[in-house]
């Protein structure tokens, strides 16, 4: 996944919440996607070097690393365990996790990419399409790989294999997860998954969690992470529309 956490965070952080409200009485929706760069760091700063700067909130504020605990994504509120090796950021809309691991991107040395991450979002946000959790993980796990282990830095994804497509219960939320194996043509194959559930703190809105971590590393830090999400206390998200 390298960098892609890095450079979504990027984006998540650099935008605000109000451009993606939603007309609750006529249904029209108000959206823009992310563009997530697969595996790289593009010209937004090394992983390493704590995410975007300077543009998040207007008032220059770089997102605050969490090295341990838990991270918030007050949107949704929920919050995301930070795995050992890893850290943690909160995002103006989501929450990032990126481990701390990085190297030359096999397909392009001049980029770095990191070996795992993982980040929250509003499904609405990434433009990924459905009515259930289960309709909103099936139609974002191609999007999740190709923008994580395809292009550049990677090179194109030959083929996947489905590890896992089930339901599953995330803060108390009944949800669905797709886990792929995805073989690329340079560098490491990488595990990809797309989770989503209902916010539960406004549960007309359906919240994505997606991941991506390199096959040399554990793939138990997926389940760990799934397990592991909370509830948040104080979480913004409710009246908030996105």
């Amino acid at each position: 996944m390298g960098a892609a956490v890095a450079v979504v965070a990027a984006v998540l952080a650099s935008i605000g919440v109000g451009v993606y409200a939603l007309t609750d009485d006529d249904g029209d929706r108000s959206t823009a996607t992310s563009q997530q760069q697969g595996g790289r760091d593009d010209e937004r700063g090394a992983p390493e070097g704590g995410g975007p700067g300077g543009e998040g909130d207007g008032e220059g504020d770089e997102p605050r690393r969490v090295e341990s605990g838990a991270v918030t994504d007050s949107l949704s509120g929920i919050s995301l365990p930070v795995p050992e090796g890893w850290y943690g950021e909160e995002l103006q809309v989501g929450a990032a996790l990126t481990s701390k691991e990085s190297y030359d991107c096999p397909g392009d040395a001049s980029k770095t990419c990191v070996k795992g991450g993982a980040y929250s979002a509003p499904a609405v946000v990434l433009g990924t399409r459905g009515g259930t959790a289960e309709e909103v993980a099936k139609a974002d796990i191609a999007a999740n790989a190709e923008e994580s282990y395809g292009g550049e830095a990677y090179g194109r994804i030959t083929s996947h294999d489905v590890l896992a497509s089930k339901a599953v219960t995330v803060a108390g939320q009944k949800g669905y997860l797709v886990r792929w194996r995805a073989v690329t043509q340079e560098g490491s194959d990488g595990f990809v998954q797309s989770l989503a559930f209902p916010s539960p703190s406004r549960p007309d809105q359906i919240v994505v969690v997606r991941f991506g971590v390199d096959t040399d590393q554990r793939q138990t830090v997926l389940d760990e992470i799934t397990e592991g999400i909370e509830v948040a206390e104080g979480g913004r998200g409710s009246g908030q529309d996105v």
